[in-house]
């Protein structure tokens, strides 16, 4: 199989997304990966009330009588289609391929190559993978764990496609071998969004539902791009224009999918002109989105004082909230001159959307990685909880903050205890429960993971999905630290980079994807999961597997556990293995909000967990109230000859994983080795269209290099630059971190150009 990758292509960015051409691409992804049949027999039970959850992002699914045939988007397709190939990987494929010609691929490569049939070991000394058992796999990492002078010498890393009853074994499994080293790829992510409204709201999930957001009255869209990310958003936003909405997008980069939208699950989307979607957009600096809601939250109290009650909702703030008066005085005045610096935009620009602020009655305010991911994420987020409790736009239909979550999973994972730092009332009843005591020491998040990996001090690394090896900065420190483990195991269904960068002994354990019948002694099988806006819903595959030696991740962790933690409490790991049923009875009595919980998940279109602030205007904070805070504006100085660099993905691409090398949207076709700069800027370094360029990070006196990259003139805004990860992930510093969330910053790194 050939890469394609080669010098790209360029066209002009698009200005509308899906329509006829993500038809086209989704069946094409089908057909290549399945054949027809099984490509029709499974996107017809995609996203469906009895069929399985798309593994991709979490956006949530309408409700089963509002649902269409065809409820899935272009990028669902693809993780569809990738996840249910009939392409295989077996014994003999790893006879043909030593790990280090492994290596040599791309990541294209690697994940083209099928899904994965058993478990596979590279011994000590090994070049090539070889098949092993499942019982000596588990003999395997059951002798290294236990040799560990502590347990804290192992990491345990959790993908957010793990399903809620898989979540929770393997939390439990992990906190009965004696570690909270817990890391998960919300570490990566959303930590910040968390961090930041726990400490305001007393909940660090959003709080507004699939059908609050069709009733917004103003809905503000900052550093997000649904139209790759969670495509099916734009059919609620689109629902949402049709009510009266005004939509503002906020964003450095101009997307196709927030300028127009053509759905494709109507006539107007494929044959007429679509939906004209964002009324304004604020092309803002990077790192520029705090300075803006702070300059939001000035004019909103200065227009309050000129016309008393006409602007901040001074019911909810009196009975509601804390700390008002404090945070009015800190805006008492506005630096405009450091506002503009901060944001690039004109202050009439700021004006303006803060008068959209003043004339709504119901605002939600949606959010990504591009607040997320700045070393001021927690401030920026905070800011914009800030502006929305002062019109109390929380707790009311249309109203409240919806931060978009990624992988399909990745905040029930959370709910059920995947956490690095789980509060005490958590352990409590996890003890009881099951008779055995939790560690409470805090442990490894993933950057602690990748500084015990620089250390070269990490002993064993365990995978539970996710492409750990790719996902994390400072590429080259993480190969080494890996490379330096005693064994390092992943439970995959793909191949992927991390299994080639191999401890001195490591396994790959391949596991059953959502799309799989998983058929046990015990019946046949379904898994949970929890979507970015709380609601829990089952999810049962109906393909059959690719192995019969492909297990589900709830048996491979009970099993596992078995070998590892059998005497430890009273857990019955091997009734875990075979039911879950029995795993989410367990939930039910330990996780806040699953009571009776095999009785409702099997409810048409599943439950609504608890929100406080969302449901009733409470708060499980220090006193009881929302909390306004103070945060300073930090503006990011950049020297002479040099960029904002922010990370990005394709429109061929989810997180770590690539289906191909082209971003329609944005015009570049076959290559991925690209980094998008203004025109204007391009023109100030000396630079031109195509020129072949080594792009240098600079952070703490210390250079690191991402080599062989095309330039592109593009119409990002002025001093900032973007470019696709992974690849650019080597230029992420492990120290360089959001205060608070501990996040790796990745929008707002400071670069320059280096001419090939």
């Amino acid at each position: 199989m050939v890469d394609p990758e080669a010098q790209p292509q360029i066209h002009p960015p698009k200005t509308w997304a899906t329509g006829v051409p993500a038809i086209a691409s989704s069946f094409k992804q089908g057909l290549e990966q399945m054949g027809a049949a099984r490509t029709a027999r499974t996107f017809l039970k995609l996203n469906q009330d009895k069929g399985f959850d798309c593994p991709s992002c979490a956006w949530p699914d309408p409700d089963p009588e509002d649902r269409h045939t065809a409820e899935f988007c272009e990028s669902g397709a693809k993780a569809v289609a990738w996840e249910a190939t009939t392409r295989r990987v077996d014994r003999a494929f790893f006879a043909r391929h030593p790990i280090a010609a492994l290596h040599a691929q791309s990541e294209w490569w690697l994940g083209q190559q099928g899904r994965l049939t058993e478990p596979m070991y590279k011994p000590e000394g090994g070049t090539h993978y070889e098949p092993v058992s499942w019982d000596e796999a588990n003999a395997i990492i059951t002798r290294h764990l236990r040799a560990l002078p502590s347990p804290d010498d192992a990491a345990f890393y959790t993908s957010g496609r793990t399903s809620n009853e898989a979540a929770f074994l393997y939390q439990l499994m992990v906190r009965a071998y004696g570690t909270n080293n817990l890391p998960d790829c919300s570490n990566m992510c959303h930590e910040s969004s968390g961090h930041a409204m726990s400490e305001q709201i007393g909940i660090g999930k959003g709080a507004v539902t699939l059908n609050s957001l069709e009733q917004a009255e103003l809905i503000v869209i900052c550093g997000q791009n649904p139209g790759t990310n969670a495509p099916r958003m734009l059919t609620h936003l689109e629902n949402a224009k049709k009510n009266g909405a005004t939509i503002v997008a906020v964003n450095p980069l101009p997307e196709a999918a927030l300028i127009r939208f053509r759905n494709p699950q109507n006539v107007k989307g494929i044959l007429g002109t679509g939906t004209a979607m964002a009324d304004d957009f604020l092309q803002i600096r990077l790192g520029g989105d705090h300075a803006l809601f702070r300059a939001i939250a000035h004019l909103l109290l200065q227009a309050e004082d000129a016309n008393p009650g006409s602007v901040v909702d001074h019911d909810f703030v009196q009975e509601r909230t804390t700390g008002y008066a404090a945070y009015k005085a800190s805006l008492a005045t506005l630096d405009w001159e450091q506002t503009e610096r901060a944001t690039g935009l004109a202050r009439e620009d700021i004006e303006s959307l803060a008068e959209r602020f003043m004339a709504s009655r119901a605002t939600v305010i949606c959010w990504a990685m591009g607040l997320t991911q700045h070393q001021h994420a927690v401030a920026t987020i905070q800011e914009v909880t800030n502006v929305l409790l002062l019109q109390g736009n929380i707790g009311k239909p249309g109203a409240g903050p919806c931060p978009v979550r990624g992988h399909s999973n990745v905040q029930g994972d959370r709910t059920m205890g995947i956490w690095e730092q789980m509060p005490p009332e958590f352990l409590d009843k996890l003890a009881k429960e099951f008779a055995f005591v939790p560690p409470r020491e805090h442990g490894l998040d993933a950057v602690g993971v990748v500084r015990r990996l620089r250390e070269k001090s990490l002993r064993v690394f365990f995978g539970m999905g996710g492409n750990f090896a790719m996902a994390t900065p400072d590429t080259p420190v993480v190969h080494a630290g890996l490379a330096a483990c005693d064994l390092t195991v992943h439970v995959s269904t793909k191949l992927n980079r991390s299994h080639t960068v191999t401890g001195r002994e490591a396994l790959i354990l391949p596991a059953l994807g959502r799309t799989d019948r998983d058929e046990t002694p015990r019946g046949l099988q379904a898994v949970s999961v929890e979507d970015s806006q709380s609601q829990v819903h089952l999810s049962a595959g109906s393909l059959t597997p690719p192995s019969e030696h492909c297990h589900s991740e709830v048996r491979i962790v009970a099993d596992l556990a078995r070998q590892l933690v059998p005497d430890v409490g009273q857990i019955p790991w091997a009734t875990f293995a075979e039911d879950n049923d029995a795993v989410r009875d367990r939930i039910a009595d330990v996780v806040k909000g699953f009571d009776d919980f095999n009785t409702r998940v099997r409810e048409p279109g599943g439950f609504l967990l608890p929100h406080k602030p969302r449901d009733s205007r409470e708060f499980d904070t220090k006193d009881g109230r929302a909390q306004l805070v103070v945060n300073p504006v930090q503006v990011l100085e950049v020297p002479e000859g040099r960029l904002l660099l922010q990370t990005i993905r394709s429109h061929d691409q989810f997180n770590t994983t690539v289906y191909g090398h082209d971003d329609r949207y944005r015009g570049v076709h076959g290559g991925r080795r690209v980094v998008l700069v203004n025109p204007t800027d391009l023109h100030r370094m000396g630079l031109h269209q195509g020129d072949l360029v080594t792009i240098v990070s600079e952070y703490d006196g210390t250079e690191r290099r991402a080599e062989q990259f095309r330039v592109i003139a593009y119409p990002t805004a002025p001093g900032c630059a973007a470019a696709y990860y992974p690849e650019t992930n080597v230029l992420m510093a492990t120290d360089h971190v959001a205060e608070k969330s501990n996040t790796p910053v990745a929008k707002s790194l400071v670069i320059r150009l280096e001419k090939a």
